[in-house]
Formats: C-alpha cells, structure tokens, sequence
C-alpha cells in the first residue's frame, strides 16, 4: 500500500486543532474558576437574612476549589506526559480561532460522545500493549513531522499489530511546581473540610504546557463549547476507568463481552481471533476484550479521548491512583453537597496487570479514512460498535465499511442509540448528516450482507451521575449480525 501524504492545509488543521484541544485542557482551572465566582456574586446579591440561611455555601465554595484543583493537578500531568503525533512548532502565524469555531455541541444526554469537525487525527497513532508493559525495543519515533503517520498507515501493520510507538513520556520533561501530592492524596475525604493546601501550584506549569505546544503569538481564547468537553471526558472517566461507572459498564459492556464469549467459545490463544472497536473512547471496551482472549484494537477519533486514554494506559502505576472530582460542574438536581463533591478514584483496575492479550492496541484517526483501505478487506473476525454509529455523517458509509472489514461469517455487535450528532448542525459548512430510522438501518445492513442473529433493546445510561435528581436513560439498540457474503446485494450491483 502506497503512503498516504498529507498537504500542507491538512498539517495546518492537525496543528490548528491540538492547539484548541490542548488550550481547552489547559483552560479547565480558570473556566472552573469563573463559575464558581459567579456563584459567588450571586450569593453576594441575597439579602442578610438569606445570607445568614446560607452560610454554608461560602464554605461550599472553597471546597468546589479544592476540587477544581484536584481535577486540574490531574490534567496538568496528562499534559506533561502527552507527545504530539505532529510538529507543534509548525503553522505559527495561523489563526487558530477559525479553527472549529462552527464546531457543533452533539451529547449523548449528560456528556458528549462526540466526533466533531475541528475535533479529529489524521495520524493513526498507536498505543500497544508492548508499552502498557513498558517494552523498551519499541522504535523511537525521529523528528519529521510524518514519520509516526507513514509508520501507522502501513495498514498491513496496523492489522498485525506488530509494531508499536513510543510510549508517550518526557515531551515536556517535569513539570516545575506542580503539587503532585494534589492528586497522590488518598484521603478521598480531603474536599469535605477547607483545605490550605497550595494545590494551584499548576498555573505557572498551565503557561509551561502553552509555550511548548501553542503558538505564543497568538492569545488563549477557549469557546465554551471546549471547556464542555474537556468536563465531558473528566465523566467519561467515571463511566469507563472507576467502580462508580461498572453499572453503566455492566449496561453496556457485558451483554457484548457476553456475546463475544459465546460466539467464539474454543478460543486459540496461539492464533486468537481479532476484533475491531470504532469509536473506543478512553478505552476501556477494547481492553475488555482483549482480557477475552481477543486481538483487539480499539479507533477512536477524538484527541480529546486519546490523550486522556494514552495517559492512563501508558501510565498507571497501580490502582485507584488518582482522585478526580467528576460532578462539580452542575449544581442542578443534587441531592447534597456532598453527594455533587463526591471523590471518584481512578482507574479502577491496573490495565497492565490486566490478561491483555498480545496485540492489543488503539489507533487514532477517522475511521472512515483509516479502515476504507484495501490492506483493511476482511481483516477482522468481530467488529464491536459501542454508541458508535450516530457519530456518522453518513451512517450507510459506515456499515458499508465495517462489511468490508470483517472475514466472511465475521460477527457485527452494537449496542448504541440513533442520536445523530450532526442532526442540529447549523454552521456554515452545511455539515452532511443521514439520519436514519432503526428500521433503515437494518436494512442498509441486510444490503451489505448481514444476518440478523440477535436482537433486543436494552436501558442504559451514558456518563450518568447516578447521585442526582435527573439521568436520562435510552433505549438502546443491542444487535449481533453475521456477515454472509454470498448474501450481499452490494457485491452484486
């Protein structure tokens, strides 16, 4: 397969867009901050005898710091750690806020699950399970801006899972003056008294990460659509990397490892069966189910997932090692204060010390462009879809594509609702958005040669404070499908 070159706009838009994704990571204190101001000028506004009712929420507040510190200490490191897959000194005198400024805010109910325009990877960047191990006869990655992409859009390697990438490690070397003990503390119960602790350390660290990875011209600008996301993932933490999120994961996760335990039951761990993850997220899925016995590979198309699933892959030391505070944000439909500044320790699980077959990795890009390759045809025994297929911006694409991939008799697993990100797309792009029934669906999938086997509907949630007055829940559509190709009317047009 030849290597896929890029152009030079589309250097300029990779740059563009970590540079929005890492400011929005490195705003998250000072848009933090911002609110919990505003929650105190609107105290400041009550009347004596209101003020006097509410006197405890002065001391709320100040605990909402704390953990607003805690979260920020955490990310801070994230950042530390993270190794852009393309040169960061690039483009300099490009204006990044025309970068994704039409970007559209698509949620799965209490946080978004999203692929966005401005939001994306070109480069397939690998994380193998070599580096959950810590191999150290991984190649080094060299300093031409492409070389991580060419070596991953080998697709051949891609499928073997051969190779691997540097772990990612000392971009940005230590960081001065964080406070790592903000987020080493295990005393889960430090936010429920005021605490003096210089955990804001960070801020002088925040202009650090800056200097390395944005343009220093160029004045940090963060839309509010991105500090969203940026909270979003800190929940998406809880539903896939704490034991606060096994009821969610038990929901979702188990009836498809169920499933795939079932259908491939006398599994070989000398020649184990392969299986495809679109849309992993922080990962957690893929690694189930390379735990299974599976070769897995998990394709996620958001950085703001990525950098968030490297870091816990690649650098969990143990369990339960590090405290975030994931419910700060809303002070709507709470139960208590207590229950809103709850801690969550993460990850619940040490994913190295996990039975993660040989093979296991993730790969960062736009499925579409990553797996519509020839090198990609009948490459995989399972394809597992997980709240995956409304990312679509034209879902008939993506069933056609995973038909495609998988082997003839390979198995489709979803478990998913049909909320169209791009339904409510009103930028000037006129984003392209096939909003289909479920019934349509199946129908696109029986063109492409699928069979259904099993199918049924299930409740679920989707990051989901389960603390609260409020959670959506969805109905969500739970299908395993056979590939049959001799079945398949596209193959026959």
């Amino acid at each position: 397969m030849g290597e896929r070159r890029y152009t030079e706009q589309e250097e300029a838009l990779e740059v563009k867009s970590l540079r929005r994704i890492i400011a929005a990571y490195a705003n998250y204190h000072d848009a933090a901050e911002r609110d919990v101001k505003r929650y105190e000028r609107s105290f400041e506004m009550l009347p004596p005898s209101h003020k006097a009712l509410l006197f405890h929420l002065g001391l709320k507040y100040q605990r909402l710091r704390w953990c607003i510190s805690m979260n920020a200490s955490f990310i801070m490191n994230m950042l530390e750690a993270f190794e852009p897959p393309v040169d960061m000194s690039q483009y300099v005198d490009v204006d990044d806020h025309d970068c994704g400024e039409d970007m559209h805010g698509h949620c799965h109910a209490d946080c978004a699950h999203s692929i966005e325009k401005g939001d994306f990877s070109r480069n397939s960047i690998s994380i193998s399970n070599s580096e959950l191990h810590e191999s150290d006869d991984c190649p080094r990655k060299d300093d031409k801006t492409h070389e991580l992409s060419r070596e991953t859009d080998n697709m051949n390697e891609v499928v073997d899972m051969e190779g691997c990438t540097q772990p990612v490690g000392d971009k940005l070397g230590a960081l001065q003056g964080v406070d790592k003990s903000c987020n080493g503390d295990k005393d889960v119960n430090a936010s429920d008294s005021h605490q003096d602790t210089n955990c804001t350390a960070y801020s002088a660290d925040e202009n650090v990460i800056l200097q390395e990875f944005m343009a220093p011209s160029l004045p940090l600008n963060v839309p509010p659509i991105d500090v969203d996301k940026v909270r979003c993932i800190i929940r998406n933490i809880v539903r896939d990397w704490a034991q606060e999120g096994q009821k969610e994961r038990d929901e979702c996760y188990k009836p498809i490892l169920d499933e795939l335990n079932r259908l491939f039951p006398n599994r070989s761990k000398q020649r184990p069966p392969s299986c495809l993850v679109p849309g992993a997220g922080l990962g957690r899925l893929a690694l189930e189910i390379s735990c299974l016995g599976f070769v897995s590979q998990g394709n996620e198309f958001s950085y703001y997932m990525m950098i968030c699933s490297s870091y816990i892959l690649n650098h969990t030391q143990e369990a339960n090692e590090w405290t975030i505070y994931p419910w700060i944000h809303s002070n709507c439909n709470s139960l208590s204060d207590n229950d809103q500044l709850r801690p969550v320790l993460f990850p619940d699980i040490h994913p190295s010390s996990s039975e993660i077959t040989e093979g296991f990795s993730m790969c960062a890009g736009d499925f579409v462009e990553v797996y519509n390759e020839e090198s990609q045809e009948t490459a995989w025994d399972a394809v597992v879809t997980c709240f995956f297929l409304d990312t679509a911006h034209n879902i008939v694409e993506y069933i056609e594509i995973i038909s495609k991939v998988l082997k003839d008799g390979g198995v489709w697993i979803n478990l998913g609702p049909l909320l169209y990100h791009f339904a409510d797309s009103y930028g000037p792009d006129d984003d392209m958005s096939i909003e289909l029934s479920l019934e349509d669906v199946k129908r696109v999938a029986y063109h492409y040669g699928f069979v259904m086997e099993v199918e049924k509907m299930v409740d679920t949630t989707y990051t989901a404070n389960m603390k609260t007055m409020m959670q959506n829940r969805y109905r969500a559509a739970f299908w395993t499908m056979r590939k049959n190709a001799s079945r398949s009317k596209a193959q026959k047009q």
